[in-house]
């Protein structure tokens, strides 16, 4: 199953040529990995993530420009959907798909991996973690 949400751009969002740049791709991701979770698992009773968890590794493929576009005086949002695509003891990745429109604009994954910042190393998944995260995990 796959997460959708609805992400505004910014202005600050946008480079010298008027496209969201590209390191903004990541901090629109971020938002988000961010709703599903810590506020999606935390409707859904899981709130150990909120103690701690870190970025291993990013990787993004930029399939074309996404312009700053208002649309009926509103602003412009793009639409990112994502999914656990791995689910292993100890770290997940997620997979996203960012829409400028019905336009598949770029593609990423993220690795993430729960921490303990007492004893400063990473941890194992919860049960209640793994159970929320194969909720969204892509069959």
């Amino acid at each position: 199953m796959r997460y959708r949400y609805e992400c505004p751009l910014r202005w600050s969002d946008l480079d010298a040529y008027g496209h969201v740049n590209n390191a903004r791709f990541l901090t629109l991701y971020e938002e988000a990995r961010v709703a599903l979770v810590f506020v999606e698992a935390r409707a859904a009773g899981v709130e150990t993530f909120n103690k701690a968890v870190v970025i291993a590794r990013h990787e993004i493929d930029y399939l074309r420009p996404v312009d700053y576009a208002v649309v009926k005086d509103a602003p412009p949002t793009v639409r990112i959907e994502l999914w656990i695509e791995e689910l292993r003891a100890s770290r997940f990745t997620v997979a996203y798909e960012l829409f400028d429109g019905e336009v598949l604009a770029s593609r990423a994954r993220s690795v993430l991996v729960p921490y303990d910042l007492g004893s400063g190393r990473p941890r194992r998944l919860t049960e209640a973690e793994r159970a929320f995260l194969s909720d969204w995990a892509r069959p």
